[in-house]
């Protein structure tokens, strides 16, 4: 599943090295929580290991934690804002694997070409920076609508439960195939993308993590027919995988739309 190079591409991710990634993550300091205890997550706007701004909360279309005993949507006073980042509080409750949840409203922007190009190159949008090359497009500028659809993966106590596979019906979702707290450095994870509920096929996914202060070079691969992507666990630590999926938009004044997916959990040794 490795990626083919683009013409082109290897040009404009030299470009794009310093350009200023706009991720969104939910994270914990640990994954690993105790049963009936406060617990705090942490939403980084920006990249894995550092918040370049905070979520306005009118831009959260939904808040959600899922857990044994059901879901819950935490009202609004139980975030706040610590510097750049924002902060969830919540309680746990019976031992399980649990997830926690946000999705964005849609916003729109506009973008200068090379900003635009540097977006894609940095974010993991080839197909979309392969089409601008072909059709002559590099020095078009842009606006863009885009929501944001992010996810934490987290273990309360001992008891694995499958709740961490269960859709939440956003625009797009990374749905995990297997429980990551019964994996273990050196194994293989299996993620499914979808949009709208459907699988997405040859979607460019990317993944990485952070062990320590560290943060890893990211791995690429392309989503099967089935829309699966499968990574190779190469460390323990706080892990992601991400996706964006892009489409020409279909209405005026308006060129393209995309929709970001991410979800975090933690890998033991």
């Amino acid at each position: 599943m490795k990626q083919r190079l683009i013409p082109g591409f290897a040009l404009i991710v030299t470009l794009a090295a310093g350009a200023i990634a706009h991720d969104l993550f939910l994270k914990f300091d640990s994954c690993f929580l105790k049963p009936f205890s406060s617990a705090k997550v942490r939403l980084l706007n920006g990249e894995f290991n550092r918040s370049k701004n905070t979520v306005d909360r009118e831009r959260m279309r939904d808040v959600s934690v899922l857990s044994p005993s059901g879901l819950i949507n935490p009202p609004q006073k139980e975030w706040r804002d610590a510097g750049p980042t924002s902060l969830l509080s919540f309680q746990t409750g019976v031992e399980g694997t649990y997830v926690v949840a946000l999705s964005t409203k849609a916003r729109e922007i506009d973008l200068q070409a090379a900003e635009f190009n540097h977006y894609l190159a940095h974010d993991g949008l080839p197909d979309i920076l392969a089409a601008r090359i072909k059709n002559g497009e590099l020095n078009n500028n842009v606006r863009e609508r885009y929501s944001k659809h992010v996810k934490a993966i987290f273990q309360v106590g001992d008891k694995r439960t499958e709740d961490y596979k269960t859709s939440l019906d956003y625009p797009v979702e990374i749905i995990l195939q297997q429980n990551p707290y019964d994996l273990r450095a050196g194994q293989t994870i299996a993620v499914k993308c979808l949009t709208e509920g459907k699988p997405i096929t040859n979607q460019f996914v990317l993944a990485g993590w952070q062990a320590g202060s560290r943060l890893s070079p990211q791995i690429g691969v392309r989503t099967d027919p089935g829309g699966i992507a499968r990574f190779p666990l190469r460390a323990a630590g706080q892990w992601y995988i991400k996706f964006i999926y892009m489409e020409a938009a279909r209405e005026p004044r308006l060129d393209y739309e995309s929709k970001w997916a991410s979800v975090t959990f933690e890998v033991k040794k």
